[in-house]
Protein backbone atom coordinates (compact mmCIF):
# COMPACT_ATOMS: atom_id res chain seq x y z
CA UNK A 1 0.00 0.00 0.00
CA UNK A 2 2.84 2.57 0.96
CA UNK A 3 4.45 1.75 -2.52
CA UNK A 4 0.92 2.31 -4.63
CA UNK A 5 0.29 6.03 -2.99
CA UNK A 6 3.24 7.70 -4.54
CA UNK A 7 3.18 5.71 -7.68
CA UNK A 8 -0.92 6.18 -8.56
CA UNK A 9 0.37 10.52 -7.33
CA UNK A 10 3.17 10.05 -10.02
CA UNK A 11 0.51 9.14 -12.03
CA UNK A 12 -2.30 11.59 -11.97
CA UNK A 13 0.84 14.43 -11.02
CA UNK A 14 2.53 13.33 -14.87
CA UNK A 15 -0.63 12.71 -16.57
CA UNK A 16 -1.85 16.65 -15.85
CA UNK A 17 1.84 17.71 -17.13
CA UNK A 18 1.56 15.95 -20.04
CA UNK A 19 -1.74 17.43 -20.29
CA UNK A 20 -0.95 20.55 -20.02
CA UNK A 21 2.12 20.68 -22.47
CA UNK A 22 -0.31 20.41 -24.92
CA UNK A 23 -2.27 23.26 -24.40
CA UNK A 24 -2.18 26.35 -27.24
CA UNK A 25 -3.15 29.41 -27.61
CA UNK A 26 -6.63 28.18 -28.76
CA UNK A 27 -7.49 26.86 -25.04
CA UNK A 28 -7.78 30.52 -24.29
CA UNK A 29 -10.30 33.32 -24.56
CA UNK A 30 -9.92 37.05 -24.09
CA UNK A 31 -12.65 39.30 -23.73
CA UNK A 32 -12.87 41.75 -27.46
CA UNK A 33 -11.88 45.43 -26.15
CA UNK A 34 -16.00 45.58 -26.89
CA UNK A 35 -16.35 43.27 -24.09
CA UNK A 36 -17.38 39.86 -25.93
CA UNK A 37 -15.88 36.78 -25.06
CA UNK A 38 -13.43 36.58 -27.85
CA UNK A 39 -12.00 32.99 -27.98
CA UNK A 40 -8.78 32.74 -29.60
CA UNK A 41 -9.75 29.34 -30.96
CA UNK A 42 -11.21 31.48 -33.70
CA UNK A 43 -8.20 31.59 -35.29
CA UNK A 44 -7.19 28.01 -35.28
CA UNK A 45 -5.42 27.27 -38.99
CA UNK A 46 -4.12 31.07 -38.81
CA UNK A 47 -0.81 32.80 -38.35
CA UNK A 48 -1.46 34.69 -35.01
CA UNK A 49 0.57 37.86 -33.32
CA UNK A 50 0.01 38.23 -30.03
CA UNK A 51 1.02 41.80 -29.26
CA UNK A 52 0.66 43.70 -25.49
CA UNK A 53 0.22 47.18 -26.29
CA UNK A 54 -0.07 50.65 -25.08
CA UNK A 55 -0.96 53.79 -26.01
CA UNK A 56 1.44 55.86 -23.88
CA UNK A 57 4.25 54.05 -25.05
CA UNK A 58 7.78 55.24 -26.39
CA UNK A 59 7.06 51.92 -29.05
CA UNK A 60 3.21 53.36 -30.10
CA UNK A 61 4.25 54.06 -33.22
CA UNK A 62 4.72 49.96 -33.91
CA UNK A 63 0.63 50.07 -34.32
CA UNK A 64 1.74 51.59 -37.80
CA UNK A 65 3.81 49.24 -38.92
CA UNK A 66 1.48 46.31 -37.19
CA UNK A 67 -1.45 47.23 -38.96
CA UNK A 68 0.48 47.59 -42.27
CA UNK A 69 1.88 44.00 -42.04
CA UNK A 70 -1.49 42.92 -40.78
CA UNK A 71 -2.84 44.40 -44.10
CA UNK A 72 -0.05 42.67 -46.24
CA UNK A 73 -0.51 39.32 -45.54
CA UNK A 74 -3.93 38.96 -43.69
CA UNK A 75 -5.46 37.39 -47.22
CA UNK A 76 -2.86 34.43 -46.27
CA UNK A 77 -4.30 33.74 -43.03
CA UNK A 78 -2.33 35.97 -40.93
CA UNK A 79 -4.22 38.24 -37.73
CA UNK A 80 -2.80 40.46 -35.18
CA UNK A 81 -4.01 40.46 -31.60
CA UNK A 82 -3.74 43.59 -29.97
CA UNK A 83 -3.83 43.09 -26.19
CA UNK A 84 -3.84 46.41 -24.15
CA UNK A 85 -1.89 46.15 -20.43
CA UNK A 86 -1.25 48.93 -18.30
CA UNK A 87 1.40 47.20 -16.58
CA UNK A 88 4.37 49.50 -17.20
CA UNK A 89 4.65 52.75 -16.55
CA UNK A 90 1.19 53.47 -16.22
CA UNK A 91 0.81 53.61 -20.17
CA UNK A 92 -2.36 51.89 -21.24
CA UNK A 93 -4.83 54.22 -18.61
CA UNK A 94 -7.92 54.80 -20.84
CA UNK A 95 -10.55 52.70 -20.26
CA UNK A 96 -11.33 49.82 -23.36
CA UNK A 97 -13.54 52.24 -25.23
CA UNK A 98 -10.90 55.13 -25.01
CA UNK A 99 -8.23 52.75 -26.21
CA UNK A 100 -10.25 51.34 -29.26
CA UNK A 101 -11.05 55.11 -30.06
CA UNK A 102 -7.37 56.00 -29.78
CA UNK A 103 -6.41 52.98 -31.91
CA UNK A 104 -8.84 53.62 -34.80
CA UNK A 105 -8.43 57.80 -34.93
CA UNK A 106 -4.89 57.66 -34.49
CA UNK A 107 -3.59 54.20 -36.13
CA UNK A 108 -6.26 53.07 -38.18
CA UNK A 109 -5.51 49.93 -36.39
CA UNK A 110 -8.24 47.78 -38.22
CA UNK A 111 -7.18 44.36 -36.52
CA UNK A 112 -8.82 42.78 -34.03
CA UNK A 113 -7.95 44.69 -30.06
CA UNK A 114 -8.84 42.92 -26.82
CA UNK A 115 -9.87 44.48 -23.66
CA UNK A 116 -7.29 45.29 -21.56
CA UNK A 117 -5.70 42.47 -18.98
CA UNK A 118 -2.72 42.41 -17.01
CA UNK A 119 0.47 40.89 -19.08
CA UNK A 120 2.94 40.54 -15.75
CA UNK A 121 2.94 39.87 -11.77
CA UNK A 122 -0.16 38.59 -9.55
CA UNK A 123 -3.11 39.41 -11.62
CA UNK A 124 -1.44 38.09 -14.72
CA UNK A 125 -3.89 36.79 -16.85
CA UNK A 126 -3.87 33.04 -18.21
CA UNK A 127 -2.88 33.21 -21.77
CA UNK A 128 -0.02 35.20 -20.54
CA UNK A 129 0.91 33.13 -18.05
CA UNK A 130 1.09 30.52 -20.53
CA UNK A 131 3.03 32.50 -23.36
CA UNK A 132 5.16 33.36 -20.46
CA UNK A 133 5.91 29.64 -19.02
CA UNK A 134 9.40 29.34 -19.48
CA UNK A 135 9.46 25.29 -18.63
CA UNK A 136 6.76 25.02 -21.31
CA UNK A 137 8.32 27.00 -23.67
CA UNK A 138 12.23 27.63 -22.93
CA UNK A 139 13.02 29.30 -26.13
CA UNK A 140 9.95 32.09 -26.26
CA UNK A 141 9.18 32.20 -22.15
CA UNK A 142 9.80 34.60 -19.65
CA UNK A 143 8.75 37.69 -18.37
CA UNK A 144 7.07 40.45 -20.32
CA UNK A 145 9.70 43.36 -20.29
CA UNK A 146 7.77 45.94 -21.90
CA UNK A 147 5.06 46.92 -24.05
CA UNK A 148 5.16 45.89 -27.72
CA UNK A 149 6.43 42.02 -26.50
CA UNK A 150 5.39 40.00 -29.86
CA UNK A 151 4.58 36.18 -30.06
CA UNK A 152 4.51 34.89 -33.56
CA UNK A 153 2.14 31.48 -33.14
CA UNK A 154 1.75 28.93 -36.38
CA UNK A 155 -1.05 27.73 -37.02
CA UNK A 156 -1.20 24.68 -34.85
CA UNK A 157 -1.48 27.56 -31.98
CA UNK A 158 1.98 26.90 -30.82
CA UNK A 159 4.67 28.96 -30.09
CA UNK A 160 6.74 30.04 -33.05
CA UNK A 161 8.89 32.99 -31.92
CA UNK A 162 9.28 35.82 -29.24
CA UNK A 163 10.06 39.12 -30.62
CA UNK A 164 11.11 41.98 -28.11
CA UNK A 165 9.99 45.40 -27.83
CA UNK A 166 12.94 46.84 -29.74
CA UNK A 167 11.85 44.98 -32.58
CA UNK A 168 9.17 45.95 -35.02
CA UNK A 169 6.71 44.12 -36.86
CA UNK A 170 8.17 45.27 -40.49
CA UNK A 171 11.66 44.60 -39.61
CA UNK A 172 13.10 41.63 -42.07
CA UNK A 173 13.52 39.49 -38.91
CA UNK A 174 9.71 39.33 -38.32
CA UNK A 175 8.49 39.03 -41.58
CA UNK A 176 10.71 35.99 -42.92
CA UNK A 177 9.32 34.50 -39.28
CA UNK A 178 5.59 35.38 -40.39
CA UNK A 179 6.04 34.27 -44.43
CA UNK A 180 7.81 30.98 -42.60
CA UNK A 181 4.79 30.29 -40.55
CA UNK A 182 2.44 31.25 -43.28
CA UNK A 183 4.44 28.58 -45.71
CA UNK A 184 3.48 25.90 -43.38
CA UNK A 185 0.06 26.63 -43.36
CA UNK A 186 -2.13 24.19 -43.68
CA UNK A 187 -5.81 25.39 -43.61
Amino acid sequence: MRVIAPLLFCLLFCTAALMAGDKTIYDFTLNSIDGQPAPLAAYKGHVVMLVNVASRCGFTPQYTALESIYEKYKDRGFVIVGIPANNFGSQEPGTNQEIKTFCSSKYSVTFPMMAKVSVKGDDKTPLYQYLTDKAGSPKTGGEIQWNFTKFLVGPDGGIVARFEPKVTPDSPEVTSAIERALGSEKR
